[in-house]
């Protein structure tokens, strides 16, 4: 079926209405011919009914998230000395982004490694005087266990020298910077947030009646409005065993490929193919009439209309599946079918095939 253009589409609407209007006022025709003599034949464009391939699809909207995000801390407080990272950079994971003024660290790693020395050799001298029975066994236990606290205490001290360059807990690119070379860091005062862009997520809400229908693995497309003209592939992440009560929907999660164009926040217009049929009878979407009724066309047989009924299958875009009351060739009506009634008279315009 070959698309038409507006316009044309309603040119033909418009000569249709027209000669309806001709025919309700009962003017005479040429040669004084009486009303109603000889019906107008009504313009119209139609589409034969064929064989195509068909899919059917579950469509959705949702935002676009990051896989991965992680809020930077400080596990230590002081001066920032440096800030080697901004917004927008990318990091890997490990990556030094803040250096804290380590002095007060240092200090108390060295202290933690004087008093591991002294102990060390406190219980070495006390294990050569236990052998001569003038320490006794519980003064020696008592020394072993200040040993192993005064190393627990260089661990700890070396920890907290540790803190002293901030890293990146993830690999990804900078989203905010809330700090400045001098300023002041507090413990546990976020930083830097990092997001990973190199893979996206949008999460469907489904009704429960596809919950058969969708499963982890199939191929999802995606489009965004701030993209036009673009579609991205993907796939089903997850599915959610559950279906949430209150609204009678589950959770899908499919993921997506940035390929550094899509962004976080991006709002997708998502289609889950689920199923296809290779070679199922379909027709225009716009054959369909609207009002209102139960799905319908009308089909010229000889040089007449004839309204219909469908029983439809698959939906997918511009094409929707015939399952009962059409065959292969039958010409449906596209463009000119508002005035149509049944048994009305036509002229068909051009015929084209579902391709």
């Amino acid at each position: 079926m070959t698309y038409r253009t507006a316009s044309r589409a309603g040119f033909i609407a418009l000569l249709s209405f027209g000669l309806v209007a001709c025919k309700i006022s009962g003017a005479p025709g040429p040669g004084g011919d009486k009303p109603n003599q000889a019906a107008e034949a009504i313009p119209v464009e139609v589409a034969k009914a064929a064989q195509r391939s068909i899919s059917a699809s579950y469509g959705g909207t949702a935002p676009l998230e990051a896989r991965a995000e992680a809020q930077v801390v400080a596990k230590t407080s002081g001066i920032a000395l440096k800030v080697l990272a901004d917004v927008g950079q990318h990091v890997r994971e490990g990556q030094t982004l803040v250096s804290i003024d380590r002095d007060r660290a240092v200090l108390q790693e060295a202290q933690a490694n004087a008093q591991l020395q002294k102990l060390e050799a406190n219980y070495r001298r006390a294990t050569q005087l236990a052998e001569q029975k003038m320490v006794s066994a519980n003064d020696l236990d008592q020394l072993r266990f200040d040993l192993e606290n005064a190393r627990a205490q260089l661990r700890m001290a070396k920890l907290e020298l540790s803190y002293g360059n901030v890293t990146a807990p993830i690999s990804g690119v900078v989203a905010t910077r809330d700090i400045k070379p001098g300023n002041f860091v507090q413990i546990n005062s976020p930083i830097f947030s990092i997001v990973d862009i190199s893979k996206l997520e949008a999460t469907l809400n489904v009704p429960e009646r596809e919950i058969e229908k969708l499963k982890p693995g199939q191929l999802v497309q995606l489009t965004v409005d701030a993209l036009p003209g673009k579609t991205f592939e993907g796939k089903i992440d997850r599915v959610s065993p559950v279906v949430d009560a209150g609204s009678g929907t589950f959770r899908v999660i499919s993921a997506f490929d940035s390929n550094d164009v899509l962004q976080p926040g991006m709002f997708g217009r998502i289609q889950i193919r689920y199923d296809q049929r290779a070679d199922a009878l379909v027709i225009p979407r716009n054959a369909l009439l609207e009002d209102g009724g139960d799905p319908a066309v009308f089909v010229i047989r000889a040089g007449k209309a004839a309204r219909v009924a469908l029983k439809l299958g698959y939906d997918d875009g511009p094409w929707v599946e015939v399952r009962s009351g059409l065959k292969a060739g039958d010409q449906v009506v596209v463009a000119g079918k508002a005035a149509l009634r049944e048994g009305s008279s036509v002229k068909v315009l051009e015929v084209d095939a579902a391709k």
